[in-house]
């Protein structure tokens, strides 16, 4: 490999500049003012990282859970919603809206309780999303202004009628 300067006899060697690390001068060193603050600086964020750390690292909880009295009285609303909008007659002009109405107050009611774990288990809460369930997959599926079936609307009727005795007994 070919050096770019060539080297004669008559050249003399000329050492190559020393590498070594360069030591710390004074003018690089922090004051000791500044030293002192940065033991203090680490102290304050090791402390405000502790005290907050449980507050960003603990899960997002939804709001406390509604009161019996809250539920209870959704409920019914709803029970009465579904009531009225499945009994209603085919070439009723309202039907539509009634239908629209139905479902924004079951999306809410679902929406607000599902998540619920103490009502999970109640039987009045099993009925009503099992009956909301089957009547706004029903309209899904066939439309606002199809009719429910005989059997369908037996069942959820059946479902409410089992729910409401579930509310008025505290389940």
């Amino acid at each position: 490999m070919a050096s770019p300067t060539l080297i004669t006899p008559n050249s003399k060697l000329t050492p190559l500049p020393s590498t070594k690390p360069k030591l710390p001068s004074a003018a690089s060193t922090p004051p000791p003012q500044q030293r002192q603050q940065q033991p203090l600086r680490r102290q304050f964020l090791t402390l405000s990282a502790t005290i907050l750390s449980p507050l960003f690292l603990s899960p997002l909880t939804a709001p406390a859970f509604a009161s019996d009295e809250e539920y209870v009285k959704d409920t019914e609303v709803v029970i009465s919603k579904v009531r009225k909008t499945i009994t209603m007659d085919k070439n009723d002009p309202s039907v539509a809206s009634a239908v629209a109405e139905l479902r924004d107050a079951s999306n809410s009611w679902v929406a607000k309780y599902r998540r619920e774990k103490a009502l999970l288990g109640r039987a009045s809460y099993r009925d009503i999303y099992s009956a909301l369930n089957a009547v706004s997959g029903h309209y899904v599926s066939f439309g606002p202004t199809a009719p429910i079936p005989a059997k369908r609307k037996a069942r959820i009727l059946e479902e409410m009628d089992t729910a409401e005795k579930a509310l008025s007994r505290g389940r």
